[in-house]
Order: structure tokens, then C-alpha cells, then sequence
């Protein structure tokens, strides 16, 4: 039957109004409380479920949800494109609040040479690190970089390196500045040769600082403008002692980190623990702030400032591999950083390097369908100084033994207390909804999908062997695979070791898919949105058979009209994701990206360390 007009009565008319006009209103109120861009990762979910805590299934997956949602954040994202030196220019200004910095035209051009994708948002990890330093005078921070032990400094467009013998990380950090020399100002960066991170100051002190950095914003007037840096002539002349820097050398470091967390958060005035003994504290039911389990707010879920048990989960806060911390504010450049520490960020070393141990080489994997359905991850058993007192709360040690079958069947066994095994403790079958445990227990599941295992157990003190005396009953030590072998299956988890996983970036331009679960930020977390270009895992990994049920399914395949199909899978979306990942990963982590990155980077960075940073600027856009 055809359909036909209706013609409405005044009163449906005037409910038919109302509607459209509450409808506006809605979508006005929700583009006012949009979270700030700068945490592009945070999705904003249109509304709250009932019943999340109780493990009470949603009408669709959660996953596909977040992966709608992604999408149109992503969407909004890309709508910020520039394409001219005047749009970049207006973007900076509207965004930051004072004029682009001296050079700016010519680091447009280097951008756009390189083909670029120009988003002033992809920026933000850079005046969010830098933002503090506003606060503190800068003939200060100009001497104290000096001065450091390990710097790449450039002069008259020549990069050069000062450091106590031959290091890797400063080498291939000096060949990164080298590319760029002659586009860069006078600068000195003092260089963090460790994996940890090393600034925390503590929240009250930076808040102070931040608050200095944003009453210095202003569009200073045209004929006010400074357009040339001053140099460093006067550090130059001046040889000086070497700078004295307060370094926190010991104790226990989650006391040393929470002093960075706000103090109305969860984790500021918890203390730390000392007793590390069996499996860590682990959600019961879904993580807190996730949506029906799964990572909603990339953000949040990185952040031990909102998680407290994260002082007893991750090496990092257990016992870390050396701690050399201060709690004054000092412009230390690294390649990471725990959300409470001032470091500031540039593109990891291992990055840089063309090692193919980082980076699997020049290829990356062929295509999706060739591959084999199956979780593979390799690593060492890293995350710090596990022993035999504490290696049940490392975070790799967790992993490895929560998608092993033979590790969770005996756990669901456990005379203790079902589920629980030795460093963890599973959830009940209902709280996820697994398709594939309607058909099999869980580590016969595993065992069919999953290829896991560390190739050194790397135990404290160190034994002489690949053996470890107190973890060489629970593990088996696994012969390595090279990255270039493991884009040949689907789905490659990354785990944080000592600080970052260096093998990110490299899985980002695979064609397998990578599952991310990590404490740490990187210079590029402004540019990648979760469930877009890769899965976010939250670091209890509670959510990983979740993640796995949802994209691999049970495994069991039966027949349709359309071939054979999958019980549960979404091997499509998984397909999707990996794709658009790798896609962007080749237009947003090039070298070149990193070399776009950086210059602008030491172009703020040489304005704040200028006696004129508050007049300084570029204009030369402007009518």
C-alpha cells in the first residue's frame, strides 16, 4: 500500500513543535558540555544504562556502541582540518590564546612539504607540558638545561649532544634533531636517559604555575609583538656549576607519585602498600567508569590519580627498575610519562630507530584475511623488580597467565575458592555475557585462541639462566617470535614493561589489530581515538574476554547462505579497525610526523626559555 500524507490537527502540530524545539535544545546542551578536545580518547556516551554493576546485558553490545560513538567523535575531530598558513595560524589563536610562535610560517611549510594532516588538536600534549613553565622565570629554566648531563642542544642551525659515554636513545634523539637542525632556534634539551619517568611536582605547586601560564594569555597587540628570540648568548658565556636537582631516590614510589594527583582524587591520600602477596585487588564486577565493562574514557582508564589499586597491579608503583624522581619542576624531555609526572614528552627513541625488533621492519603484516585468528604476545617478564614476594601483582605476569587456558582452568578449579589463581582472580561467567562459555569453559576457549608467553622471566635477584626459582612452576618460558612473524595473526595485545611498550607504534602500522592497556601518555595520544584506530584495554584486563568473545567469537563455525560464519564474531569490525589504524598510523606516526612534532615543540619550548616570551610571537598572517 502506498503511503499518503497525513494532514496533522493543530494539536499534533503543536506537539510535533515542541518535540523539535526540546530536540534542539538537547543538542545544544550537549554540544556545550562536550569534554575539552584535548581528551579526544574520552567518549562521551548519549546516556547512562541501569544495572551496568550487575553484570545486566545491554540491548545491543556495549562494543558496538563505542564503536559508534568513537566514530562520531572522530568525525568531529576531522572537521578541525586546515589547509592554509592563515587557518593554522587562526586555529592556534583561538585555541591557545596568544599568537603561534616565532617561525611558525616556516614550521607550517615543513608541515606541508611533508604532507601533514593539520589539526591544531594533535598539538595539545605539547602546551599541556609546557603550560607549567609559564610559571617560572626563564633565565631559570634556560640555565638549569644547560647545565643538565645529558643534552641535545642546536646553535647557528647544528645539533650536537653532551652526555657521560655512548647511549643509543641519546643518538637516535640527536639524529631526530638533526633532521630538522636548520629550522630550529638556539635551544638546549635536557634528556631523560632512564625508562621511568623522573618530575613530579607535587598538584598544588603545578596548579599555581598553570594558573600563571593562563593569565599570561593575551593577542598582544601587532605593534607590540617581539618577532625574534633573543638567543642564548648569556647561558653560553656562562659556564656556571652544575645545577644541583633534589632527586628522590628511594622509598616507596606510589608515595613519591600520588603527591601529583589532585587532592580531591581517589588516589591522593591513599597510601602505599607493603604487602604484595597473591593475586592484586580486582573489580568484582565491571571496571568503574567503564560502559558495561569496556573502556569508554581512554583517559580515565590510563589515570592511577582515579585508581587506587594501581599502586598494588603495576610494577611500576610496586617496586620500579630504578627510581631517580624529583619533586621540583625541571624541563626534562622523555619519551613517556605517568599522568601525574611534568616531564615533557617527544617521540620515543625506539621510534625513531629502524630496528626491526620495534618495528617488525618494512612490512607489516599481509592482508586480513590470510591471517590467523589467534592472540599472540611475547615480552619479558619486565614491569619493574618483580621477586618472589611481589611478582603475582606484575602486570605482564597477570596477562600472560589470564588468557593462558591451562592457567585459568586451574584457577576455575581452585579447592581456595573457584577462580582464583595465583595472580589473579576471575569474574563470574555472567558478569560478561561470553557467547563462547555458553558452549565451552573458558580455558578450553583460550586454549584454541591464544598464543602468549614470555621468552625471559628477567626475576630479581638474577638467577644466571632464563629460569626463575620462585616462577618456574607457573611459567613456561616461550621461544621468541619476531614482530615481522606476529603481523601474520590478528589480534597483538601491548602491555606496558618498565615504562611505554616500545613495539606500539609498529603494531599501530600493522594490519593485525592492537589491544592497548597502558599507565603511561606519548606524544601522539591527542592523534588516535580508541575503538577507531585501535581496542582500549582497561589494566585490570578483566574486559579482555570480553574483547576476544566479541571479535573472534567461539570458534565454532557453522553454515549460511553466505558461507561459513563464526558463533559470536565480529571479525568484520575487527577487520575495520585494524585497517583505519593502520591507515592513519601511515599519514599521523611517519618519521616525518615526528619531525613536525618535534620542531614545534622546540620552537614553544625556545620562547619560554626567552626573557620576552610575553611579547613574542608570529603576526605575520595577519592584515
Amino acid at each position: 500500500m502506498a503511503f499518503s500524507p497525513r494532514r496533522f490537527s493543530p494539536a499534533i502540530a503543536l506537539k510535533v513543535l515542541l518535540f523539535f524545539a526540546l530536540s534542539v535544545i538537547l543538542v545544544g546542551t550537549a554540544w556545550l558540555w562536550q569534554r575539552s578536545p584535548r581528551s579526544v580518547a574520552s567518549i562521551s556516551m548519549p546516556h547512562d544504562h541501569k544495572g551496568q554493576d550487575k553484570g545486566q546485558a545491554p540491548k545491543t553490545h556495549p562494543i558496538d556502541d563505542l564503536i559508534e560513538h568513537a566514530g562520531t567523535e572522530w568525525f568531529k575531530l576531522m572537521a578541525k582540518q586546515t589547509h592554509d598558513l592563515s587557518g593554522a595560524a587562526k586555529a592556534y589563536r583561538a585555541r591557545r590564546g596568544r599568537h603561534p610562535p616565532p617561525g611558525f610560517d616556516r614550521w607550517y611549510q615543513f608541515a606541508k612539504d611533508n604532507n601533514a594532516v593539520m589539526v591544531e588538536d594533535f598539538f595539545d600534549q605539547i602546551y599541556d607540558d609546557l603550560a607549567p613553565f609559564w610559571g617560572v622565570e626563564a633565565k631559570k629554566i634556560r640555565r638549569q638545561a644547560k647545565r643538565f648531563d645529558f643534552v641535545v642542544s642546536v646553535r647557528n642551525g647544528t645539533a650536537t649532544q653532551k652526555t657521560d659515554h655512548e647511549r643509543p636513545w641519546m643518538n637516535l634523539w640527536h639524529d631526530l634533531t638533526s633532521t630538522i637542525q636548520e629550522h630550529l632556534p638556539d635551544i638546549d634539551i635536557p634528556i631523560n636517559v632512564m625508562d621511568e619517568s623522573r618530575v613530579i611536582v607535587p598538584w598544588e605547586d603545578i596548579n599555581e604555575y598553570v594558573k600563571a601560564e593562563r593569565g599570561s594569555r593575551k593577542l598582544v597587540p601587532r605593534p607590540e609583538v617581539v618577532t625574534e628570540l633573543m638567543g642564548l648568548e648569556d647561558v653560553d658565556a656562562d659556564a656556571g656549576e652544575p645545577i644541583e636537582i633534589p632527586w628522590v631516590t628511594g622509598g616507596l614510589y606510589w608515595d613519591t607519585a600520588r603527591v601529583g594527583c589532585p587532592p580531591n582524587s581517589p588516589a591522593r591520600e591513599v597510601p602505599a602498600s607493603t604487602n604484595f602477596s597473591g593475586p592484586p585487588p580486582m573489580p568484582s564486577a565491571f571496571p568503574e567508569r567503564s560502559y558495561y565493562g569496556y573502556v569508554k574514557n581512554w583517559t580515565a582508564a590510563k589515570d592511577p590519580c582515579l585508581q587506587p589499586d594501581l599502586r598494588e597491579s603495576h610494577g611500576t608503583f610496586i617496586e620500579p627498575l630504578s627510581q631517580r624522581t624529583t619533586h621540583s619542576l625541571f624541563p626534562m624531555f622523555g619519551g613517556s610519562k605517568l599522568p601525574m609526572n611534568n616531564d615533557i614528552l617527544i617521540p620515543p627513541a625506539m621510534y625513531w630507530t629502524k630496528d626491526p625488533f620495534y618495528s617488525g621492519g618494512e612490512e607489516h603484516g599481509g592482508p586480513w584475511e590470510q591471517k590467523t585468528t589467534k592472540v599472540v604476545w611475547r615480552g619479558g617478564g619486565t614491569g619493574g623488580r618483580n621477586k618472589a614476594e611481589n611478582w603475582t601483582r606484575f602486570q605482564r605476569h597477570r596477562f600472560v597467565a589470564m588468557v593462558n587456558g591451562t592457567a585459568v582452568q586451574v584457577a576455575e578449579k581452585n579447592a581456595e575458592g573457584p577462580g582464583r589463581g595465583e595472580n589473579f582472580v576471575l569474574q563470574g561467567y555472567h558478569t560478561y555475557h561470553l557467547t563462547a562459555t555458553q558452549y565451552m569453559d573458558l580455558g578450553t576457549w583460550l586454549n584454541q585462541i591464544t598464543d602468549v608467553g614470555m621468552v625471559h622471566l628477567i626475576c630479581f635477584p638474577e638467577s644466571g639462566s632464563n629460569k626463575c626459582p620462585y616462577t618456574d612452576h607457573y611459567f613456561e618460558v616461550k621461544s621468541g617470535m619476531p614482530m615481522a612473524k606476529q603481523y601474520a595473526f590478528k589480534f597483538l595485545p601491548d602491555i606496558d614493561g618498565n615504562s611505554f611498550s616500545g613495539r606500539y607504534r609498529g603494531f599501530m602500522a600493522s594490519t593485525s589489530l592492537p589491544i592497548k592497556a597502558t599507565i603511561y601518555a606519548e606524544w601522539h595520544d591527542s592523534r588516535l581515538v580508541p575503538w577507531v584506530h585501535f581496542v582500549p584495554m582497561d589494566n585490570s584486563f578483566v574486559d579482555i574476554y570480553g574483547i576476544l568473545d566479541y571479535f573472534i567469537g567461539t570458534g565454532l563455525e557453522y553454515k549460511t547462505e553466505d558461507g561459513k560464519v563464526v558463533e559470536g564474531a565480529h571479525d568484520a569490525a575487527a577487520e575495520k579497525i585494524a585497517t583505519a589504524g593502520k591507515e592513519w598510523a601511515e599519514k599521523v606516526l611517519r618519521r616525518e610526523d615526528m619531525q613536525i612534532y618535534v620542531m614545534r615543540l622546540f620552537m614553544e619550548y625556545a620562547r619560554i626559555c626567552d626573557d620576552q616570551r610575553d611579547r613574542l610571537g608570529f603576526i605575520w598572517d595577519m592584515d
